[in-house]
């Protein structure tokens, strides 16, 4: 049974990132419809891990699951981009306000730890650890802020959109901007600067969604 249930996990874990990885790259375009059975037929599975494995996608803006149709690939506008960065940057750059009288030394020394994590993975061009990795980064300052409502707003936006924050940090050069900035970051948190800290967090955030519309505007404090 252990054996069955670890088979069907890995399945679906092996769908979820082919699927990313085809959206990802355009070898899926938007409004293309990811057929079930096709899927089903070629892993050699029930349809149920793949039904799991589409809730997943739908969660994280990669498809729409539309009845009697099936999944379709999601087509997000240049007006869905700039709302969302917007959005985030508002949220998270309060939330580093917020956490920067919080952050223990402990904190502070992790978050420099991440970091240096992600600048390693930019080297090798490990987009997808980067991308998780990335994310604890956030994550760490976004808690430390101790406001539950303002956590579970941003983590639920960030899932939703979480197709664009991956395409973002894939774009040639990104991933190291991101380290570059998260070093001025963690430098306004060691100072206890809160305006700074708010400023380059939402900075961070604005210029993730400008570079995803494909802005030729310069890295923020180039």
């Amino acid at each position: 049974m252990k054996k069955m249930l670890e088979k069907h996990l890995t399945l679906r874990e092996k769908i979820l990132e082919n699927i990313r990885d085809a959206i990802v790259s355009g070898r899926l375009q938007a409004g293309t419809r990811v057929s079930e059975p096709e899927l089903a037929e070629r892993y050699g599975i029930s349809r149920t891990p793949i039904r799991e494995a589409f809730r997943q996608l739908e969660s994280e803006g990669y498809l729409t699951v539309i009845p009697r149709r099936g999944a379709v690939v999601c087509e997000f506008s240049p007006k869905d981009v700039e709302e969302f960065y917007a959005i985030k940057s508002i949220m998270e750059g309060y939330a580093a306000r917020q956490a920067c009288e919080r952050l223990t030394k402990k904190d502070l020394d992790r978050l420099q730890t991440i970091n240096n994590k992600l600048a390693e993975l930019a080297r090798t061009g490990d987009i997808k650890h980067f991308f998780k990795v990335h994310s604890d980064f956030h994550e760490l300052f976004i808690k430390a802020a101790d406001n539950e409502k303002l956590h579970e707003l941003i983590a639920g936006l960030v899932t939703k959109f979480q197709r664009l924050r991956f395409t973002s940090l894939s774009l040639p050069g990104r991933m190291e901007i991101s380290v570059q900035e998260h070093e001025k970051i963690i430098d306004a948190f060691r100072r206890k600067d809160a305006d700074l800290a708010e400023t380059l967090v939402r900075k961070n955030a604005e210029y993730g969604g400008r570079v995803l519309m494909g802005s030729t505007t310069p890295a923020p404090n180039s």
